[in-house]
């Protein structure tokens, strides 16, 4: 099975415009409210490829059973979320204009007790399944978070896949994960240095594959991505051509796309083609990735 947590969800408000301007009123010409967060994400595009998961993390408020209803009516996605009694769930405004501009709450407070029962849940897992960790961490939760539910985890053998940023990713590279997926930017920023080429994001990546990641996804927008397999290749792909229309999910649609290839095939080239299939295809829609559109890039996917 694979469960995916999102530890600061939100509802996010997204809108359109010619040209967004500051102290005037400014009127839309779309607007559409939708469930967000990395995990999230994951969780509704392998739903659309035919891949089950469980969606956790924590809810609160009337954002909070939005974000519920949506997951389990909209999308058909399995739940299984902690709910806070206070406060809550952030609502991110995503505007997109002549430049897109995100606007992001903070969220709710989020309980000791709240976070044993995540733990608790997370005790159930058995060897094989798969744990998607992703995203960014609310200011009131440990900054070690992720690296104390692998250290809890890592003896029960569970396939961890992490997607964060900075020390969120470094700390958990000793318990060997099977999937991180750095964008180029994230990647160059564990180094404290921009990386330009392929050659260089490679080289680098080694280096967190030295340190315990097994395989290593490098998405790089409109260059397409590498990845470094824990059998030792290297693979780059260029991505499919086509408009982008919103990019927020992209990065996540990559994840489950990966990990829908791999579960169905065992194979990490088709892994590597359906993920950046997945990406492209959230890039180039409105809405997240569907199982059609997939299929119809990955013609134009070639390794």
């Amino acid at each position: 099975m694979i469960y995916t947590v999102t530890f600061n969800p939100s509802l996010d408000y997204i809108v359109r415009l010619d040209a967004f301007k500051t102290g005037k009123i400014n009127r839309l010409k779309y607007e559409k409210t939708l469930c967000g967060g990395k995990g999230i994400n994951v969780s509704i595009v392998l739903k659309n490829l035919g891949m089950s998961s469980i969606a956790s993390g924590f809810t609160a408020g009337f954002t909070g059973r939005e974000i519920e209803r949506q997951m389990k009516d909209d999308f058909n996605c399995t739940c299984d979320f902690i709910n806070l009694h206070e406060g809550n769930t952030r609502i991110n405004v995503k505007i997109k204009a002549d430049a897109e501009t995100e606007i992001n709450g903070q969220g709710p407070d989020i309980p000791q007790k709240a976070i044993d029962t995540l733990f608790d849940k997370l005790d159930s897992l058995q060897e094989g399944d798969y744990l998607v960790l992703a995203g960014s961490i609310p200011h009131t939760l440990p900054n070690k978070i992720y690296e104390k539910i692998l250290k809890r985890l890592c003896p029960k053998h569970i396939n961890f896949v992490v997607d964060a940023e900075g020390k969120l990713l470094l700390n958990v590279l000793e318990y060997k994960p099977f999937l991180i997926k750095p964008n180029n930017h994230e990647l160059g920023g564990m180094f404290g240095r921009q990386l330009n080429t392929a050659d260089e994001l490679i080289r680098h990546a080694e280096i967190l594959q030295q340190k315990g990641a097994r395989n290593i996804l490098i998405s790089r927008g409109s260059e397409g991505a590498i990845l470094l397999t824990e059998n030792g290749d290297c693979m780059k792909c260029s991505a499919p051509k086509g408009n982008l229309i919103n990019s927020v999910g992209a990065g996540d649609s990559m994840v489950a796309g990966f990990l829908a290839g791999y579960i169905s095939t065992r194979n990490y080239q088709t892994a590597f083609r359906m993920g950046i299939a997945a990406g492209s295809a959230s890039a180039f829609s409105e809405n997240l990735a569907t199982k059609d559109e997939v299929e119809n890039l990955m013609e134009e996917v070639k390794i």
